[in-house]
């Protein structure tokens, strides 16, 4: 017996549906893979989590992001080929920074591929994964880290003063627009701006890049 016309038509819709889905599901989750590879993040870890490490860390911080490091970089490659050549300049800029507040930690700085969970900043929402990232090491390097944008230069400094009020550990962020529109396209913003649009199929892309990473090995 044949079956109804419409049993053939309801499984092509399906199969359709399912199609269109899983083609914006990967669609999507490049778009991830290009975010993720298109920035480069700020890490800095503190000595230990005493006030006076943590507020020496927001400091340091506030000193880097000031200094312009990576001003007219054109693109991540740029800002990564700045930041190679500029290391001992930036641990030098942090060590001064200390010295200043009667501190001698030694400081380290390096690029690599680090891990970070979701962050807000402001009102976009960068997403968790593996990043380019200059990470930063005050003396042993044991207390609360603080993370931001780097390129695009989307962090602003806010001091801290040694002896006053507690430090602020949130991240600071460009209120205009400007550098958040100009580096990402429609689509990344909508990831930014909109995290809960894409958490669960964010989480399900990276379970499966990972199932397949460790065939591989």
């Amino acid at each position: 017996m044949r079956k109804p016309s419409w049993y053939i038509m309801a499984a092509g819709l399906f199969l359709a549906i399912l199609i269109s889905n899983l083609s914006s599901f990967i669609s999507d989750g490049q778009k991830l893979d290009e975010l993720r590879g298109s920035v480069l993040r700020l890490h800095i870890l503190a000595n230990s989590d005493s006030d006076r490490d943590q507020c020496l860390k927001l400091k340091v911080r506030d000193k880097l992001l000031g200094s312009d490091l990576f001003g007219g970089a054109a693109d991540l490659s740029e800002a990564e080929e700045t930041a190679a050549k500029k290391l001992r300049q930036i641990e030098h800029i942090a060590e001064n920074v200390l010295l200043e507040s009667g501190c001698r930690y030694r400081v380290s700085a390096e690029l690599t591929d680090a891990d970070f969970d979701e962050r807000v900043y402001g009102d976009i929402t960068m997403p968790s994964g593996k990043y380019r990232a200059l990470r930063i090491k005050i003396g042993k390097g044991e207390g609360h880290n603080w993370w931001c944008v780097m390129y695009p230069p989307l962090c602003l400094p806010a001091a801290c003063e040694i002896g006053g009020e507690q430090p602020s550990v949130q991240a600071d962020v460009a209120e205009d627009k400007a550098a958040e529109e100009e580096h990402f396209d429609d689509k990344e913003l909508d990831m930014l701006r909109k995290p809960q649009k894409y958490k669960v199929r964010f989480a399900i892309w990276d379970k499966i890049k990972s199932v397949f990473s460790d065939d591989v090995v």
